[in-house]
């Protein structure tokens, strides 16, 4: 019975992050992308995914963390040329942190006018 007991909690301790409920925000169009995620606490940015229906032109795309403490600590976070890109996934190398009031925000010109899906995971 004790054995049986050990074994249940080691499966709890290593299957409990990965059921940890991520959070999606999609947005798509063919203008410009200004995508803000507004979570209601604090939460870790996991993946952003990025699909255009073709290569995408000029201008780079950015990932801002807008900073709740104001815009002296607002810190880009990713940035990447668009001209020869169709399909994007950017995982930081560990989720990154954001504390209650920290936005992040998405955007990129899109002076060709391609249809996009974007995706941001985070939980």
């Amino acid at each position: 019975m004790k054995t049986l007991r050990i074994i249940i909690l080691s499966l709890l301790i290593i299957l409990l992050p990965a059921m940890a409920m991520a959070l999606t925000t999609v947005a798509t169009g063919a203008a410009a992308i200004s995508t803000t995620v507004t979570p209601a606490k604090a939460f870790y940015l996991k993946e952003i995914r990025l699909h255009l229906s073709a290569a995408g032109g000029a201008a780079n795309l950015t990932v801002t963390m807008d900073a709740q403490a104001g815009a002296a600590y607002d810190v880009v976070l990713f940035t990447q040329d668009m001209t020869t890109v169709t399909d994007l996934v950017w995982r930081p190398d560990q989720p990154i942190k954001l504390i209650n009031g920290d936005n992040i925000v998405i955007a990129w010109a899109n002076g060709s006018s391609r249809t996009y899906g974007l995706e941001v995971i985070y939980e």
